[in-house]
């Protein structure tokens, strides 16, 4: 007999242990990712094998983004000596590591990060063996001298091997790809397919799309279609290319041949392969082709990329030494350098002096934010060579963020070395700039995907790492394997543990100097926590970060920084796409001054009765898991605890007998006692709404039915279902059985005592299922247009009673509970997607609709926000090149820039911030500018008649005066009214009218007030703040 125990020789073997016997995806872990790249592309990666040169700052992020995305093997090559200023930017370096080898100390800290992912070191020297790298599909190079870079990418374009080439000099960088020839890109935007339903075909090709319902198609788009009739042809014909011929039709030119269209029909798009041919580098240093990143700086490209080669050709000359920073000799060379090489080429480059000096000024610098930048694109574009997901950069992006200098003066001396970790940035910055911003006071909301590169950032920096600094970071949330692939300062051994504490201990190992500066909360920033970030919390902080993932908090985190004049950063991510704004105290608008557009709702009717889309069942799908599972147990649990429920609250509802027949249901008629009850309520809930239902629906609306006009009723967006035929050998039916039998078993507290199979299939072959017969007095709503037919029916006090006679009193039931449900999408054995996929199926089927996969319903039903590490690091990267800019005290709004970047087309927009809305009123001595956001009044705790004569002084004659709620004064008033007001103090004031005293953390009380200024007309003016001494 053979031993099949496999022996385990290699990381990568290791890792072939790690999937299941199908080589599967770990879904649990990668599953904020596959929602961006799919799994086709996750699989195309997980058999590349990648290289990176150079194991500096910029390397180790390019790996880190990597390692976490998952590729078959990731190898690293460095063999030079780790230096102190490493430490500026290369987070997995110690101080004891300083002389060791970068890569080989590297190595085993990015291994952690995924155990999918082995990591290696190269050995050997590269240049000298070049044949070495047929074994890798990528080669990335940093930190290499251009002459190897063409020596490596020339042999790699001849093999067909991916380059990626990247570099930071301080706050410049690039990025150069070349993919080879014929590259196919497969889907070039990661846009989800657009489809819709055909409401006309003409015979010369023109569609129309149902419902005046934008299609969304761009000429030169390709679609397919099914379910047309009438013209059947169409339905297997291949992809065809359409012309649009405005927003809610196009043409695929003549299709006479196919017969005359009768009705229905689907369209959909269908991605198609783009073929791009790249050029190598040796012949795209002389003609560049240059992907614009900021349309601010258009001339700015081709000055970098003769820069950037002067560079390289002083540091050729110096015997590998780049010019010293701030030092006007080097500078002086590398221009004149430039110079020849403008000349030499075939497009002549006007060169400015003072760009080209800058760049030689900070050749030297090394800063975390400019490499989280190019880290992110640059691990983003290996993933696009090796899964042909997303469109590359072709061929060049130079980005650059000289408005994060400080306005202050640097010199040679200022920005010289200190022989400290920070030297890469006091290259750039000076050594007074690293001083402020070790001594500042910022506050970070969220420490996950964002929170987590943000601190990284932070802890490199070196912010708040002085005598007077201090960094806060607040986030309510655990843990949870799926954070683990993007949120790379946690491993396994962490899920389970609070966010902030795991982040603060990994960013301290990172850093020890911030040993006793970062503070950490596990506390939801919003109104019931105003006690704990109270006026004290706020006052101190110098500014603020948003690492939040809903619009709710980032919206209260940033009407409390326009309340305490706080500086505001806020980012977000999408996917590919993300996100920064900033927010300056009386100088731009705030994140909550433009808000997105709502989210479309599904209309009533397509949910209950006629869905035509996977979205539209598993949103039916997801409300039945709150009706079954949810909301009744509450009712319950109300009617058991509240006393009188069914006297008041109940009447107030409005939906009394819905509400009485839930409890006669869960109390009495369909109370479980055994786990077989509760796979025989299953049984009936399956019945009730897969074939019972349908059949009901089918009754009042026959399949030959037509609408009042005499068209087909069950046309258009109505698809008439089939009913549903229980079979215990479909895994969709038990599947359903399965789980609404565990979670109605979980609302009881029953124990399933891990049921098999077959006691499942025994209890369902034990049931008699009574015949249904469809009740002529339902009435179904045809069109959410119509009137509901069920409006005007209540149920008589005689029928309530009756039911209310059959619920057991509450003190008959004394301390006994339902356990409502809590919808929790990522634990995979608590049942809840596995029911919501079952039953959005179920429906998908009797409707005909094609249907999905537990990940995409998880998708859906969950409202994942998909994410990957690349897009984080980049964003997180924008947003500390603006904070840069808010420490050094700048306050043009023109150097500051909001972002919005898309990786997968790539597309970069950066704009100016919006300002904040001023407003004028004629004051006492003439015209006063205000600025409607930011500005308010402030007074002192004085009398209501001080306060009415203040104002009177400034100009401006008070109407009303309000504080929430309460009205503490009105002109129109009596006079008896106001005798009394008038003596009180603001805040004596507040108490006696709204009848509660201010709570004692509370140092100011906000009034609004009416105003008429001297010309007698009502003007806009901001609120007023009472400040409390206490």
């Amino acid at each position: 007999m053979t031993d099949t125990t496999m022996q385990v020789d290699s990381p990568a073997a290791a890792v072939e242990q790690l999937k299941d016997d199908r080589g599967e995806i770990d879904e649990s872990l990668y599953s904020r990712q596959l929602y961006v790249l799919g799994h086709e592309a996750m699989k195309r990666m997980g058999s590349s094998n990648v290289l990176i040169v150079g194991i500096r700052g910029l390397g180790v992020e390019i790996a880190k983004n990597i390692a976490l995305a998952g590729v078959k093997s990731l190898t690293l090559y460095d063999p030079k000596p780790a230096t102190i200023s490493d430490l500026s930017s290369q987070f997995f370096l110690h101080p004891e590591d300083v002389g060791k080898a970068r890569a080989e100390v590297t190595v085993p800290r990015v291994s952690e990060l995924n155990p999918y992912t082995p990591v290696k070191l190269h050995e050997g020297d590269i240049i000298g063996d070049l044949d070495q790298l047929k074994q890798y599909q990528v080669v990335v190079l940093t930190d290499t001298p251009l002459r190897q870079q063409l020596a490596i990418s020339d042999y790699c374009h001849s093999n067909g091997i991916y380059v990626v080439i990247t570099d930071t000099f301080g706050l410049f960088g690039s990025i150069f790809t070349d993919f080879g020839k014929n590259f196919t890109c497969g889907d070039p935007t990661g846009e989800n397919v657009l489809s819709g339903i055909v409401a006309a075909i003409e015979p010369d090709g023109l569609v129309s799309a149902l419902d005046d319902v934008r299609h969304g198609l761009e000429d030169g788009d390709f679609v397919t279609f099914k379910e047309v009739e009438g013209m059947e042809g169409l339905n297997d014909a291949p992809p065809m290319k359409i012309t649009v011929k405005g927003p809610y039709a196009f043409s695929i030119g003549d299709v006479s041949k196919f017969g005359e269209y009768k009705s229905g029909g689907i369209y959909t798009q269908v991605k198609m392969p783009k073929f791009i041919d790249f050029e190598p580098l040796s012949v795209q240093l002389k003609k560049p082709e240059l992907l614009m990143s900021d349309f601010a700086k258009f001339d700015r490209p081709q000055q970098l990329h003769i820069g950037f080669q002067a560079l390289h050709a002083f540091f050729e000359q110096h015997s590998g030494e780049y010019p010293k920073p701030h030092n006007e000799a080097d500078a002086a060379e590398v221009f004149q350098l430039a110079r020849g090489l403008a000349n030499r080429g075939e497009e002549k480059v006007e060169l400015d002096e003072k760009l080209i000096k800058e760049l030689s000024y900070q050749a030297r610098g090394d800063i975390a934010p400019m490499n989280a930048f190019f880290g992110g694109l640059a691990a983003q574009e290996v993933l696009k060579s090796v899964s042909g997901k997303f469109h590359p950069i072709v061929q060049w992006l130079y980005f650059d963020s000289l408005e994060s200098l400080p306005t202050t003066e640097r010199t040679e001396e200022s920005c010289a070395p200190q022989g400290s970790r920070y030297d890469g940035q006091i290259a750039v910055f000076g050594k007074e700039y690293q001083s402020r911003l070790a001594n500042v006071k910022q506050f970070l909301v969220g420490a996950g995907a964002i929170g987590c590169e943000m601190l990284k950032n932070w802890a490199l920096m070196g912010l708040a790492t002085g005598p007077e600094g201090k960094i806060t970071v607040t986030d309510m949330d655990q843990i949870e394997k799926s954070n683990l692939n993007r949120q790379f300062l946690f491993r396994s051994k962490d899920v389970g543990k609070f966010k902030s504490d795991c982040a603060a201990e990994a960013v301290l190992a990172m850093n020890p100097d911030l040993k006793g500066k970062v503070v950490t909360l596990r506390d939801r920033v919003g109104p019931e926590t105003e006690h704990i970030f109270n006026e004290e919390f706020w006052g101190e902080l110098d500014g603020v970060t948003n690492a939040l993932d809903n619009v709710e908090a980032r919206t209260y985190v940033d009407r409390r920084c326009v309340f305490f004049l706080k500086p505001l950063i806020d980012s977000g991510t999408l996917g590919t796409k993300g996100n920064v704004q900033v927010v300056l105290p009386r100088i731009t608008e705030s994140y909550s001054s433009s808000q997105d557009p709502p989210e479309k709702s599904i209309p009533i009717c397509t949910l209950k009765h006629f869905p035509n889309k996977i979205d539209h069942t598993i949103a039916w799908a997801k409300d039945l898991f709150e009706g079954l599972f949810v909301q009744p147990p509450e009712v319950v649990n109300l009617y058991l605890t509240q006393p009188n429920y069914l006297g008041s609250a109940l009447k107030q509802s409005g939906n009394e007998k819905q509400t009485l027949e839930t409890l006669r249901d869960y109390l009495v008629t369909e109370k479980p006692l055994t786990f077989d009850d509760c796979i025989i309520w299953a049984r009936n809930q399956f019945e009730k709404h897969f074939t019972n239902s349908v059949q009901q629906l089918l009754h009042n609306f026959p399949k030959d039915s037509t609408t009042s006009s005499g068209q087909p009723f069950w046309s258009g967006p109505k698809r008439a279902p089939d009913p549903a035929k229980f079979d215990p050998s479909n895994p969709t039916h038990v599947g359903f059985i399965v789980a609404a039998a565990n979670l109605h078993a979980f609302n009881y507290n029953i124990n399933s005592n891990n049921a098999t199979e077959e006691q499942y299939l025994k209890v369902l072959e034990d049931m008699i299922i009574p015949d249904f017969k469809p009740d002529p007095g339902v009435k179904i709503q045809a069109n959410d247009t119509d009137p509901d037919p069920n409006a005007q029916q209540t149920a008589s006090n005689t029928e309530l009673q009756r039911i209310a006679d059959q619920l057991p009193p509450p003190k008959s039931l004394a301390g006994y509970r339902l356990e409502p449900v809590e919808f929790e999408k990522d634990d995979d054995t608590n049942h809840h997607i596995d029911f919501i996929t079952a039953a959005s199926n179920l429906r998908a089927e009797n409707y005909k609709i094609a249907t999905a996969d537990r990940h995409k319903t998880k998708f859906i039903a969950g409202k994942i926000i998909p994410a990957i590490a690349t897009t984080t690091s980049l964003v997180t990267g924008l947003v500390n090149l603006e904070l840069y800019k808010i420490i050094a005290g700048n306050d043009d709004i023109e150097q500051y820039k909001n972002g919005f970047i898309n990786l997968a087309l790539p597309f970069f927009g950066f704009s100016e911030p919006i300002a904040s809305p001023k407003g004028t009123y004629q004051g006492a001595n003439g015209e006063i500018t205000i600025d409607k956001l930011w500005d308010r009044f402030e007074v002192e705790n004085y009398t209501l008649q001080e306060f009415l004569d203040d104002f009177k002084s400034k100009g401006l004659d008070i109407t009303m005066v309000s504080s929430g709620v309460s009205l503490l004064y009105a002109s129109f008033y009596a006079p008896s009214k106001v005798k009394d007001r008038l003596p009180l103090k603001l805040s004596d004031l507040v108490e006696t009218i709204s009848k509660k005293p201010i709570p004692e953390h509370q140092k100011n009380v906000i009034f609004e007030i009416t105003a008429e200024d001297k010309t007698e007309e009502d003007v806009e003016i901001p609120y007023v703040m009472l400040k409390l001494r206490k």
